[in-house]
């Protein structure tokens, strides 16, 4: 009984017989209603007939020869009928009533009225003299002398006898409707809601056994497609989809825990490197004490300064990179000319260029509008972007900045191109990634790769997105660029 397929066939079965019961009850008042409408039109103009064939009043006075006459036809035309002689206001004078007993001395005439306006047409129910509460069917009309209203005849058409009769039958007719009609038509309604429930909860039990499959730990199971527009085939198409973004999102979560365990291992790594260095000069000043020349001391203690400048580098662009993801970098735009930070930064990497017979050449338009951008944190783009030009630009190579308003977006340009090997075609997409490193055996990327990744995310905080072009042989080359002033106000 827990099934959807049985409750549903159980509330089925309950509203059928809710329904059947119903409709006994209404048929069985309608068939009544029906005879009784009938036998009033039927007998509308007895009364009428019987007044003037028997008139119950004579000289204003009732007449008991018509009477004793009237109960002789009655008994043998319709010994069913009951005749009542009644005074103006309603009150009973006489009566011709077979094998009961009179319990009304008035009946109201306001029935009596409204049946001889409508000349018998309408179906009215007036008092039954027999009993207090209970109206019934009757047939009535005027009696005159002259002008003068003498009272009514008023006949009841249903006699006690009959009641009694019909309250027997409708017993019988009762259980033959609902062992005859009733039952049959409820055991075969009753078989063809089990067929119809079974259809309609044919794709909702498929729903619910596929989405028991994917709750064992079948990730696959999926409800097959549905052709209809339903209810049931949003639910379906919902839980496939909803069902595909739990696989992906599982895809998600093991693809960033194994970049996240890279880049633990890297960062490990980057770390233990200068750590060992700085460890190993400390002990070896340590052992040596006096024996260390000032020229072999300066030199450890240049090596273990570049070290530890590396370490403190490393933990700030994880700090920095850290913050940039959660939100909780500070941003202060200010306008500011991104020429004099691109001049600043060949000037600062134009020693180190030289040194690798690198050739730095700037492009430079002088008159780029103003842009508002947060001056740290676009220089550390720029520094980042110039650093790794120099860092992977071969020897006697070039590197060339370029600055310009390009006229199709509106927008300033910054592009800084390398000469070297380039970047695989099947790297470019990933480059920015956090914790992706191409390939070392290529030797393109060494250390955690955080640079590009904390270059990314401070440009999307400019609503800027940066490119990579590389044809894999001869150059990689970065380009973004930046809404002026007037524009990113």
């Amino acid at each position: 009984m827990k099934s959807l397929y049985w409750r549903i066939s159980l509330a089925f079965t309950l509203v059928l017989l809710l329904v059947g019961f119903a409709y006994i009850l209404i048929t069985t008042h309608a068939s009544k209603n029906y005879f009784l409408e009938t036998t009033q039109k039927l007998n509308a103009s007895v009364a009428e007939y019987l007044v003037k064939e028997t008139p119950p009043f004579l000289d204003g006075e009732v007449c008991q020869e018509s009477m004793g006459t009237i109960m002789h036809s009655m008994m043998a035309v319709n010994p069913g009928i009951e005749v009542y002689l009644l005074d103006p206001n309603g009150e009973i004078l006489s009566y011709v009533v077979l094998d009961s007993k009179v319990k009304l001395k008035r009946v109201n005439v306001d029935p009596i009225r409204d049946f001889i306006a409508s000349q018998g047409n309408d179906f009215v129910l007036g008092d039954d003299p027999r009993t207090i509460d209970r109206q019934t069917i009757f047939s009535a009309t005027e009696v005159r002398e002259g002008t003068e209203l003498l009272g009514y005849v008023y006949i009841t058409l249903l006699s006690e006898k009959y009641e009694k009769i019909s309250a027997g039958l409708l017993g019988d007719y009762w259980l033959k409707l609902t062992l005859e009609s009733f039952l049959i038509t409820l055991v075969i309604s009753f078989m063809i809601g089990l067929v119809l429930t079974a259809l309609l909860t044919k794709n909702l039990r498929e729903i619910v056994k596929t989405v028991g499959k994917f709750k064992e730990g079948d990730l696959l199971a999926r409800v097959p497609e549905l052709n209809t527009k339903s209810e049931l085939a949003v639910l379906a198409n919902t839980f496939n989809q909803m069902a595909d973004n739990i696989i992906s999102n599982m895809e998600e979560l093991k693809k960033v825990d194994a970049l996240r365990r890279e880049l633990i291992a890297n960062v490990s790594h980057d770390l233990r490197n200068p750590l060992a260095v700085i460890n190993g000069y400390v002990e070896t000043l340590m052992i040596k004490g006096d024996k260390v020349t000032n020229a072999e001391k300066n030199q450890y203690l240049n090596i273990i300064n570049d070290s530890t400048d590396k370490l403190t580098k490393l933990v700030a662009d994880l700090f920095d990179l850290s913050k940039l993801e959660s939100g909780q970098m500070t941003f202060k735009a200010e306008p500011l000319k991104i020429q004099e930070l691109l001049f600043d930064a060949c000037m600062k990497y134009g020693l180190l260029a030289k040194t690798k017979n690198i050739d730095l050449i700037a492009e430079i338009s002088p008159s780029l509008p103003v842009v508002l951008a947060d001056l740290y944190l676009l220089d550390r783009v720029i520094q980042n972007l110039v650093d790794n030009a120099v860092k992977y630009a071969p020897e006697n190579g070039t590197i060339a900045l370029k600055a310009y308003f390009c006229q199709r977006t509106h927008k300033v340009c910054v592009s800084i191109k390398n000469s070297g090997n380039g970047i695989p075609q099947k790297d470019l997409g990933s480059l920015f990634d956090r914790y992706f490193m191409v390939d070392k055996d290529q030797k393109r990327i060494e250390g955690s790769g955080l640079g590009l990744a904390i270059v990314k995310k401070i440009l999307e905080i400019h609503n800027s997105e940066i490119q990579v072009i590389s044809d894999s042989a001869s150059f990689t080359e970065f380009v973004f660029d930046l809404d002026p002033k007037e524009i990113a106000v």
